[in-house]
């Protein structure tokens, strides 16, 4: 049977209520990245939120961004470089220390929002970010956009990569995502995003925004735990993934 990794953000409210709200839709997922405290979170959440993901048995990763909690992390910050790297690492080990006395192994480092968008786009940036990462954290996986800086620069330094793919956003010609600005370019017909999955988990081909076809596979899917629906489209997900013979695995 083929399998499939779906990847979540999770963690990213105040209280004990978001993480139980959190905790329903981890039966449905295989792999969830927490907030540690820069865009969200705090020690609380970051506890629960790693007790529900080693209750449920998935893998649970490092969910860093830029430190703006009053914008969430969505708008690039202009810091200085060696401020962010350290506000990245003192994100990661916040959760870690945690995880260790919560006996949770991490697994996996996913950067969040603008900081994601801005190190798949900059070179550079992704340059400081993977070798931070492979020096101080070289146990944690990097979940990166497929085809995009991260993933080129992981496997420059051989440090292992899980390739990322989204479900409800459309794809330019190039394999990079289509920007939120572009009419068309974030999906939110089921229908669509269910074929979008099937194709990425299987590598056959789907269409760009501007029609092209496109065929290229990937190690993880993000579904996006902020939306309202998002336990639903879980469940709904994992039921028509093992109706076309695709399990989850991480």
């Amino acid at each position: 049977m083929t399998s499939v990794d779906i990847n979540c953000d999770l963690g990213e409210g105040e209280t004990a209520e978001d993480c139980a709200r959190d905790a329903r839709i981890m039966p449905f997922i295989s792999r969830c990245n927490i907030a540690c405290g820069g865009h969200a979170g705090n020690a609380t959440t970051m506890a629960l939120s790693l007790q529900n993901a080693r209750a449920t048995g998935i893998a649970a990763g490092a969910h860093p961004g830029y430190p703006d909690k009053e914008n969430f992390g969505r708008r690039s910050l202009s810091m200085p470089r060696q401020d962010l790297l350290c506000s990245v690492r003192e994100q990661i080990l916040a959760l870690q220390t945690i995880a260790e006395h919560e006996r949770v192994t991490l697994s996996h480092i996913k950067l969040h929002g603008a900081l994601y968008n801005d190190a798949e786009a900059d070179e550079e940036l992704a340059e400081d970010l993977v070798q931070l990462i492979a020096r101080e954290f070289s146990n944690l996986q990097i979940l990166a956009l497929a085809n995009a800086a991260m993933e080129r620069v992981a496997k420059k330094y051989r440090h292992p990569v899980l390739r990322e793919g989204f479900m409800d956003r459309r794809y330019l010609n190039d394999h990079q995502l289509a920007p939120r600005s572009m009419p068309g370019s974030v999906m939110s017909s089921f229908d669509e995003c269910l074929a979008q999955v099937l194709a990425l988990s299987t590598g056959q081909p789907f269409l760009s925004i501007e029609k092209k076809p496109l065929q290229f596979s990937v190690d993880s899917i993000c579904l996006h735990g902020d939306n309202p629906r998002a336990e639903s489209i879980a469940q709904d997900l994992q039921q028509e993934l093992l109706r076309a013979g695709i399990r989850l695995c991480q």
